[in-house]
């Protein structure tokens, strides 16, 4: 990644499109669809995470799972509120529609940080992990308050990720944790007692269909520890070179480390983490970690249906570019200069992004 970070710009956003059609192209395989039907049913419970931009939050890669089953909700520093009228009535939709299959939903809350270096980090809460889990809890209690305190069909779960080692934390209902990073091979057969234990509300079917998550997650982590044994190094760039500035949903495709700051399309203020994300650029620049030829503002939108629906994606993918750019131009000229401008639509069914054509 930091090769790609080194680049001229042109390079680099010819780097980001082709990373995006080749996750388009193996989402759309006929060895992951057909993965995908065949986790879904053995494992129904519907899986969300809630979860901070950095792309080290890879969840599928970190627990084994088939790309598609976890659903993103991304955003800058993990910062959510589900008074946000978007965002609430997104969650909300997704939710009804699943409990309509008569499945039930598992909403992973999701913090990280470094072991090794404070500064590997949340940069949203000011590498603070205490104020991260503060507000994980504060998320967990407005989802109960939406979806019911009985947890019968949506159960939110408060989780860490350590992305050191990439190892799992789970909160309990009374502050006990379950941490995998001091587990081995012999404790997969110990989750669901331990998840009993920890989390005693939490129903059957959900429980169950939590286990092959920290199952993977423990296998992803004895294979890391396989491979430094062997003298393998790890691949992670730890330093923050962002040179991206994403606006929308739909960017599963972007799962590296320390290359774009993504911002969901949730909070009424959008402009304040528009405004965090051109001054961390601004500074990558400054300090010499990226070229200051140049960085991107990507806009996507998903849509689902041709039509009305990718028509009503297109303008809204327009009017995140137009106002993001705008928010930075009035900010900081100089760092405007240098701004290149995208526009795209996703089809949610293929995961295949659409570049939209510029207006002249």
């Amino acid at each position: 990644m930091i090769s790609i970070s080194r680049k001229p710009i042109l390079e680099r956003i010819d780097w980001m499109y082709d990373l995006a059609l080749r996750h388009g192209q193996h989402y759309g395989s006929p060895e992951a669809q057909l993965a995908r039907t065949r986790y879904h049913a053995r494992h129904p419970t519907a899986i969300v995470a809630m979860k901070c931009m950095d792309g080290r939050l890879n969840l599928s890669v970190v627990t084994n799972t088939p790309p598609g089953i976890i659903q993103p909700f991304r955003n800058l520093g993990g910062q959510f509120d589900l008074g946000w009228p978007h965002l609430g009535e997104l969650l909300t939709a997704y939710v009804q529609s699943v409990a309509a299959a008569g499945r039930r939903v598992l909403i992973l809350i999701n913090y990280h940080f470094s072991k090794g270096d404070v500064h590997r980090g949340c940069a949203g809460f000011g590498y603070d992990t205490t104020a991260a889990i503060a507000h994980a809890y504060d998320i967990q209690r407005q989802i109960s308050h939406t979806f019911g305190s009985g947890h019968s069909t949506v159960y939110p779960l408060v989780c860490g990720l350590e992305t050191d080692e990439y190892a799992m934390i789970v909160h309990g209902s009374d502050g006990a944790r379950l941490e995998l990073a001091g587990l081995g091979e012999t404790d997969k057969a110990s989750f669901d007692s331990r998840l009993i234990d920890l989390c005693p509300d939490m129903p059957a079917r959900i429980r169950a269909d939590l286990v092959p998550l920290l199952a993977g997650n423990l296998d992803y982590l004895l294979k890391l520890r396989q491979e430094a044994a062997a003298g393998i190094p790890p691949v992670l760039d730890i330093e923050h070179c962002e040179w991206m500035i994403c606006l929308g949903r739909g960017f599963d495709f972007l799962h590296t480390p320390n290359l774009a700051l993504i911002i969901g399309p949730y909070s009424p203020n959008l402009e304040e983490p528009i405004l965090k994300a051109a001054a961390i650029i601004e500074n990558n620049m400054a300090e010499g970690r990226i070229p200051d030829d140049g960085l991107l503002l990507l806009a996507s939108v998903p849509y689902t249906d041709l039509g009305v629906d990718r028509a009503r994606a297109e303008l809204k993918s327009r009017f995140l570019a137009g106002f993001g750019t705008d928010v930075i131009r009035r900010a900081s000229p100089w760092l405007a200069d240098r701004l290149h401008v995208h526009t795209a639509v996703l089809d949610w069914r293929s995961q295949t992004l659409e570049r939209l054509p510029e207006i002249v």
